[in-house]
């Protein structure tokens, strides 16, 4: 893992590991390979932080990070304490960049330590974030942090374009910075015999793979209303998710209703090393998202590990997954309100598994080509020293 040198960077972020879900996990890895201890990370205390950041190559600064109803606003008590412990490590410690993982809270505490010492502020967007605020307080405070950072960090085309027309950030300011995958640790031809037998799959059964949080925008609900269809059919197929949320109570019954309970697998949190086994084991992967009241998929960092492990993938046409599958080479996309069309794609490569190799090649090849770690970090290390 290359490292850069001597460049003392601050990242304020409540999401960070072992917290769970993508966005952490990618967080992580940019300010590894930032730098060492000269990197410091201010975030949230939570379970199990201490055995994480034993031996951690950064500096974590935990804090409790709890929002009081008897309070308003309900968050002053984490705004003052990032503000607090921002400013001061950014005086102290020779900061040369202050980074925010979104805009609120912890952008409006990175652009107030910034400005208060001359520092440029780079903030990451990731799109779901943009369009869930309605158009009150905290929509016109977030706009007012975007629009005057020195740098937004686009996580996608779809992103990049909601920060013009609905945020109004000028696109000069915008750097388009792609999510990354590790292709060594995900890649094609790792064993998973083992992990398809501890669900009870034969060579012949075919297995559908999700992974994420349980949540209705991912469209594993409308997953699981698709598999009557393919029964029908004759596809010898089941299903398979990864990953824990509110939503597990409701794919539960909804596949008991629809009679194919024994045909679902609720896997929950699986290990670092058996995820991309996982990938592996699955014929296809599906994640049909699509946006419920604003709250929409910004890019999808599972299609890019499935990609990597040369699977094609299923993504729906809401949000900036456009930017992870390309439709027709890559994967499919569909929309994610329509159980035929996701069952028509399954179906598709399914029954032609020649199709669905040829994608799944094509997936790793533009992964290497466009998705590398080398490339992302060496773009966010030149805005951290370049003005906006």
């Amino acid at each position: 893992m290359k490292e850069i040198d001597g460049l003392r960077l601050l990242m304020i972020t409540e999401l960070f590991l072992p917290t769970k879900g993508g966005t952490a996990v990618s967080f992580d890895d940019d300010f590894r390979r930032l730098g060492s201890k000269e990197v410091h990370i201010i975030t949230a205390d939570v379970p199990g932080a201490a055995d994480f950041d034993h031996d951690h190559p950064n500096s974590i600064h935990r804090l409790v990070l709890k929002r009081r109803p008897w309070i308003k606003p309900e968050s002053l008590f984490i705004y003052t304490k990032l503000f607090l412990k921002s400013f001061w490590m950014t005086l102290t410690r020779r900061i040369v960049a202050v980074f925010a993982g979104r805009a609120l809270p912890e952008g409006f505490i990175a652009l107030a330590v910034a400005r208060l010492t001359g520092r440029p502020v780079l903030i990451y967007a990731h799109g779901e974030e943009l369009t869930g605020w309605g158009r009150g307080k905290k929509f016109q405070a977030m706009c007012y942090v975007l629009r005057r950072a020195d740098w937004i960090l686009s996580n996608s085309d779809y992103t990049r374009d909601i920060l013009v027309s609905l945020i109004g950030v000028k696109p000069q300011r915008i750097a388009l910075v792609y999510p990354t995958v590790d292709e060594e640790r995900f890649r094609p031809g790792l064993p998973s015999s083992d992990l398809r037998s501890t669900i009870g799959l034969s060579e012949e059964k075919q297995l559908i793979l999700s992974v994420g949080r349980l949540q209705r925008r991912k469209g594993f609900d409308n997953v699981i209303r698709a598999l009557p269809d393919l029964r029908q059919q004759g596809m010898d197929v089941e299903y398979a998710l990864i990953g824990i949320g509110d939503d597990l109570d409701h794919l539960r019954s909804l596949a008991q209703e629809l009679g194919v309970l024994d045909r679902v697998h609720f896997l929950g949190h699986v290990s670092y090393e058996d995820l991309p086994r996982w990938y592996n084991a699955c014929d296809v992967f599906a994640m049909p998202n699509r946006d419920i009241d604003g709250d929409t998929e910004g890019f999808g960092l599972v299609f890019l590990e499935v990609a990597a492990s040369g699977k094609p993938g299923i993504a729906g046409t809401a949000g900036g997954t456009g930017s992870a599958v390309v439709d027709g080479e890559t994967g499919l996309r569909v929309d994610g309100e329509k159980v035929e069309e996701i069952a028509q794609a399954l179906t598709r490569l399914l029954c032609n598994p020649a199709e669905a190799a040829e994608m799944g090649r094509k997936a790793r090849l533009r992964v290497i080509d466009n998705f590398t770690h080398v490339r992302r970090v060496d773009q966010l290390r030149k805005l951290a020293l370049k003005k906006g």
